[in-house]
């Protein structure tokens, strides 16, 4: 008699797509998660490597994402390419990593490190950073959709017209979910909102 580990064992992996792997994973498939990790893990390397010019800092990226993905894997509903997810995540994550390099290396020019932690320039660099910690926590709480319209829009400046094609949803839907994102994103920034980030 065949054993359920048994046929687990038996599923062809490789040839299944990729929301028949992410179907697995969310039951806890640690090899339908290998299979897609396996799957993507050099194209999203060569993206980050590409955009960022750091071996190290990109592997960091693209292993980040995949723990995210693992992580979050319970609560996941990609309706589009699960490849273009990945790869606006991927690309999320480099536009953070260069924001903090060019704050902190244009606070190093400007002979910053060394002065009172009190004064107007040293408290700016902080709040920014606070700030771009504080609304990346804030979007990778927002619901799977939401979150990835906002990246869409934002990151890949992607227009509603471009992001409902991808998506296959109405442009009113579009904007349904970045005005309640943004209602968000506002709430939970409080004295940390810039109007640059969010408008």
């Amino acid at each position: 008699m065949t054993k359920p580990a048994d046929i687990i064992d038996m599923i062809p992996y490789k040839q299944l797509s990729d929301s028949d792997l992410l179907c697995l994973m969310t039951k806890d498939q640690e090899q339908a998660f290998s299979e897609l990790f396996s799957r993507y893990w050099d194209k999203l390397l060569q993206t980050a490597i590409h955009k960022i010019d750091d071996v190290m800092e990109a592997e960091n990226i693209v292993q980040d994402v995949f723990v995210s993905l693992w992580k979050r894997r319970k609560e996941l509903n990609i309706t589009g390419s699960f490849q273009h997810y990945l790869l606006v995540a991927v690309k999320y994550r480099i536009i953070k990593v260069l924001n903090h390099q060019r704050v902190r290396r244009v606070y190093v020019e400007e002979g910053c490190s060394s002065v009172d932690l009190l004064d107007d320039s040293t408290r700016q660099y902080l709040d920014f950073v606070e700030l771009q910690d504080r609304l990346e926590q804030l979007v990778g709480n927002l619901p799977e959709k939401a979150r990835l319209i906002y990246r869409m829009n934002k990151e890949e400046d992607m227009s509603y017209r471009e992001i409902a094609s991808e998506l296959d949803i109405t442009e009113k839907a579009v904007d349904a979910h970045l005005v309640r994102a943004k209602k968000v994103l506002r709430s939970g920034l409080q004295r940390f909102l810039s109007l640059y980030l969010l408008v």
